[in-house]
């Protein structure tokens, strides 16, 4: 038999646990708790067909349908798993922990599984993502211009044993027109907000969460409302780098993207930059003086990092100048003078 769990019961055992989202594969892509494996009892035509017959005809009629379908598949959703994981625990969901992971708890019991519902499914995990972003943090954010190496500097605090939230990696973008090169395809709205929910937990209760300052869009997902307050009005750190170190530091990543995913990218920005700047950008990358046109396009991104700076309202701000110095360094710096029991 299975048992039902209350969320916060069901995320501190499941942790490192197999997690099975056994909903439809669209409702999985368009968002899930992170680290779980899409299981689908039904694909997306046969939950709309049922959900037809619920509607239309009768439960009874729906449910019939359903093991009709599922019948055939039911050896397989054990073999799926087995090949996942040698456990014989499960942690389920389905959307309101209803019928589908009540009948997928059922036949893995069938075969000696000790299966865990979320109590409410992912409906209730979803209310508590939402809730999770109006509790009260203890950011620090880093901030400065494009190039200062603000992510490398978030690493190495982290490798010095301080917590952080890396948003860009979260959101896989690096919230610039030339944010998603190198970068994963990104996901959706929703799954971000659950990842960083999901890192949040892992730092609760720190008394210094460091984060890298961001505009609210990162690419085509966006932080949450409240979220986005905090993060606003969190002490700051303003990393200053000079232009031509900023300028090396760029190339050396987006020189390796080629030309053709460059100009792609620059295109996007004529609307905001002018077409005639963005012409003389491109003018330079197909003569192939990347160095050059990194440095045009980088003029720009300062002055539109400036203009979104000067509207944000950290209550603590200081500038740290850090031109020549590591990011090892630029580390220790930060924690010596800003980090806990430190004001800014």
């Amino acid at each position: 038999m299975s048992k039902v769990l209350k969320a916060d019961t069901f995320f501190s055992q499941s942790r490192n646990r197999l997690i099975v989202d056994v909903r439809s594969p669209s409702e999985y892509l368009q968002g899930h708790i992170p680290g779980a494996v899409s299981l689908p009892l039904f694909d997306d035509c046969e939950r709309a067909e049922i959900g037809t017959l619920y509607k239309q005809v009768s439960r009874e009629a729906a449910v019939r349908r359903g093991l009709e379908m599922v019948a055939p598949r039911m050896a397989g959703y054990i073999d799926t798993i087995k090949d996942i994981s040698s456990e014989s625990i499960v942690f389920m969901y389905c959307w309101r922990g209803g019928m589908r992971s009540g009948f997928m708890s059922n036949l893995f019991s069938l075969f000696s599984y000790e299966v865990y519902l979320l109590e409410g499914g992912y409906k209730s995990y979803r209310n508590e993502v939402l809730t999770s972003m109006m509790k009260p943090y203890s950011l620090r954010v880093i901030s400065g211009y494009t190039g200062s190496r603000k992510t490398e500097i978030l690493q190495s605090l982290r490798n010095h044993g301080e917590c952080i939230i890396d948003l860009e990696y979260l959101a896989k973008h690096k919230g610039s027109a030339f944010g998603h090169l190198g970068m994963k395809e990104q996901g959706s709205c929703e799954q971000f907000e659950n990842d960083l929910h999901d890192a949040l937990k892992a730092v609760e209760g720190s008394k210094n969460i460091w984060l890298e300052d961001e505009s609210r869009s990162i690419g085509k997902v966006h932080l949450p409302q409240e979220f986005f307050k905090q993060m606003q009005s969190a002490p700051c750190v303003f990393i200053d780098v000079n232009f031509d170190e900023r300028v090396d530091y760029l190339l050396e990543f987006y020189g390796k993207q080629g030309v053709e995913a460059l100009a792609d990218s620059a295109v996007k920005t004529s609307k905001r930059m002018g077409p005639q700047h963005v012409k003389h950008a491109l003018e330079l990358l197909q003569a192939g003086e990347t160095r050059a046109f990194i440095a045009e396009m980088l003029k720009y991104y300062d002055k539109t990092y400036l203009h979104s700076f000067s509207r944000r309202t950290h209550t603590e701000e200081k500038k740290l100048e850090v031109s020549g110095k590591s990011v090892n360094e630029i580390c220790s710096i930060l924690i010596r003078e800003y980090g806990i029991g430190t004001r800014l």
